[in-house]
């Protein structure tokens, strides 16, 4: 499990460097960068393992692994990911306001977004089977819209230099062969790091005697959305707060939607009580962000932390209880 996840993490930061410069030689500013870019290349190690488990996996093990992942994802970036935002907002206070201030109408489209869309997803389990198709291709198209309207969005155009391409330390600007190359090579090491994951966590779950969906739903989101917030965190560090949060809300856009489309198409998509609970938490704690930006145009620290602090730890009693009972 250790050997996979590392493989996992090491292809995420290959990942990010590369489409960073992707993003730099394509033009496009942080909004961009956070929202598509910095979100996709983050949110590749969550989002390979349930695309291997589902379409490369061992039968209905590998289907309730990649049901947990797509679930718990948004999850703890909505809780967990919003209390290190929140807490990076009050630490920083010395060199900083102790909130985040991210592009207002940026930010109010991603929590938008994914207030909708992420509702049809879980609603599709309370559909007739036959309907499924048809809700997963709207997810595609609902993501496709959002690629346009980020894409043509005029506000905070900010532009930053990434750090030296990995394949290319030593070129102030590298060549399209190298970024390229990295991003090809880092996906192959997510690949791999995410099959091998799938392997190991049904033995794993087998070994404590929890389910591999109440499992998969606790320790894949936490291994992988590491990117994510170690990414976050520094960068609000370095005021840097549309990136920070954009980081976070492009990554739950493209599991709200891309994700769900997967496991709406290529599973039954019956969603378990411990499964409802998680969506209608995330649901529960953007809803309270979002209803915050309009009125205020900023996130108060302690308002994200307690989001963090209350709903998280509800969850995880949740998933241990239900799955032992």
């Amino acid at each position: 499990m250790l050997a996979s996840l590392g493989l996992i993490l090491a292809g995420a930061k290959l990942f990010t460097n590369g489409v960073e410069w992707l993003g730099r030689k394509l033009g496009w500013g942080d909004n961009a960068v956070g929202s598509i870019l910095a979100a996709l290349g983050t949110a590749l190690p969550e989002s390979m393992i349930p695309v291997v488990a589902i379409l490369f996996g061992f039968g209905e093990a590998s289907e309730a692994i990649g049901v947990g992942a797509i679930l718990g994802a948004p999850f703890m970036l909505s809780t967990a990911g919003f209390f290190l935002i929140g807490m990076a907002s009050l630490t920083f206070w010395f060199r900083r306001q102790p909130y985040c201030a991210p592009d207002p109408l940026a930010a109010r489209r991603d929590l938008g977004f994914f207030l909708v869309v992420y509702s049809v997803a879980v609603g599709a389990t309370f559909t007739p089977p036959s309907w499924h198709r048809a809700v997963a291709l709207s997810l595609l198209a609902a993501y496709g819209l959002f690629l346009a309207r980020t894409l043509a969005y005029e506000g905070e155009l900010v532009f930053r230099t990434p750090d030296p391409l990995v394949f290319a330390r030593h070129r102030a600007v590298p060549g399209w062969l190298p970024v390229v190359g990295q991003v090809l090579v880092s996906f192959a090491f997510v690949f791999l790091g995410a099959r091998l994951f799938v392997r190991v966590i049904n033995h794993v779950a087998q070994y404590l005697g929890l389910p591999v969906f109440a499992f998969s739903l606790l320790i894949a989101p936490v291994a992988t959305e590491m990117p994510e917030l170690i990414n976050s965190v520094l960068w609000m560090g370095q005021k840097k707060d549309t990136l920070a949060l954009a980081n976070i809300t492009g990554a739950m856009v493209l599991q709200s939607s891309l994700l769900p489309a997967l496991g709406i198409a290529y599973t039954p998509w019956q969603l378990t009580p411990v499964g409802l609970l998680s969506a209608g938490l995330a649901l529960l704690s953007c809803g309270v962000a979002y209803a915050t930006l309009v009125r205020y145009g900023v996130l108060p620290g302690w308002l994200l932390v307690l989001l963090g602090t209350t709903l998280y730890p509800l969850f995880v009693v949740a998933v241990v209880v239900g799955g032992w009972w």
